[in-house]
């Protein structure tokens, strides 16, 4: 074993982290939701959704017989929507072969599933060796050995494999970068492999790995038309693909004119509208400042309803599939 796998993997069993919902089993199923969930997004937050994901699919077959819309309503709030349908598309091609993969190839080539996460469950669920490279294992190789770039560590991510115990090493990397190896203030004193770090020796901690040069944000507009009825409200599904693919949320519309706007196009006559504040919510890409206005509907004309539009009771609507600021917005309604 490579004296730096040897190092986490001895550091791992007595300073890891050992009580993760998703430890202590080799359940594919499990540790495969697990690793989805955990892309790009912080332990503390996934805990609640996996928790809850599990009590109501407890299994491939389970997830499998789901709709989109069920998935997508467990998964509001936890951001990057994709996540979700393709978690859905997965466990039914799962379900229809009968067997999850344990081959990281085959493992690699279902949706959402990227190298990195791929090696993760391989390692897990069935003990293959094979190397991850997330955001804490690049920040972890960047500083202990100087090597940044995607290709060059790869090759180290490769090369440090050891032949055996490959699931400790895999989660001593993670819990390392997300412990003690952190983005700002890292805890050198608790590092297994202090003494030989590149960056600590060279006084470059907070240099490595080097920072991305950013452009500044583009700001977005958007006007939601929160039409509300009897104590329901108008609800539309998304476009499956771009921000909230397969979500409901409210209708857009103009800012002016919007009582026009109303009858020709969403069967309804507005009585009184009224601003409510603007919602600034932030994407990777961008930035979006969301106008909201209250319309006071009068009367629903028919078509009552059309394709991928639906009236529903607020209460309701606020437990449906919609973004983390449509629900927001509901709830203060109430």
């Amino acid at each position: 074993m490579p004296d730096f796998a040897q190092k986490l993997v001895l550091w791992q069993r007595r300073h890891g982290r050992h009580g993760l919902p998703w430890q202590g089993t080799r359940d594919p199923y499990r540790i495969w939701l697990s690793e989805v969930m955990l892309q790009q997004t912080q332990v503390a937050a996934v805990i609640p959704y996996y928790e809850r994901f599990l009590a109501r699919f407890p299994d491939f077959v389970a997830l499998a017989g789901a709709s989109e819309d069920e998935v997508l309503r467990l998964w509001s709030g936890l951001g990057y929507y994709a996540r979700g349908r393709n978690l859905l598309r997965a466990a039914r091609e799962v379900a229809k072969a009968g067997r999850f993969p344990d081959s990281y190839e085959e493992i690699h080539a279902l949706p959402g599933v990227g190298p990195s996460t791929a090696a993760a469950i391989a390692a897990f669920a069935f003990g293959r060796r094979a190397a991850i490279l997330d955001g804490n294992a690049k920040r972890v190789f960047a500083r202990r050995f100087g090597v940044e770039g995607d290709k060059a560590q790869w090759a180290l991510a490769q090369k440090l494999l050891p032949a055996r115990a490959i699931e400790t090493y895999t989660q001593a990397l993670m819990d390392l970068g997300a412990t003690v190896c952190t983005r700002t203030r890292p805890a050198c004193e608790r590092c297994p492999v202090a003494k030989d770090c590149v960056a600590r020796r060279e006084g470059r901690i907070d240099e490595l790995p080097a920072a991305r040069k950013r452009k500044p944000l583009p700001l977005k507009h958007a006007t939601w038309l929160v039409l509300l009825y009897k104590g329901s409200v108008l609800l539309e599904r998304r476009p499956g693909s771009g921000i909230w693919g397969g979500l409901w949320g409210f209708p857009g519309g103009p800012e002016k004119g919007v009582r026009d706007f109303c009858e020709k196009n969403l069967s309804c006559t507005v009585a009184k509208t009224r601003r409510m504040p603007v919602i600034e919510h932030g994407f990777t890409h961008f930035r979006l400042n969301i106008q909201p206005i209250r319309c006071n509907v009068g009367k629903i004309l028919p078509p009552a309803e059309a394709p991928g539009r639906i009236w529903m009771d607020v209460e309701d609507a606020a437990h449906a599939a919609i973004p983390a600021p449509v629900r927001t917005l509901l709830l203060g309604l109430a």
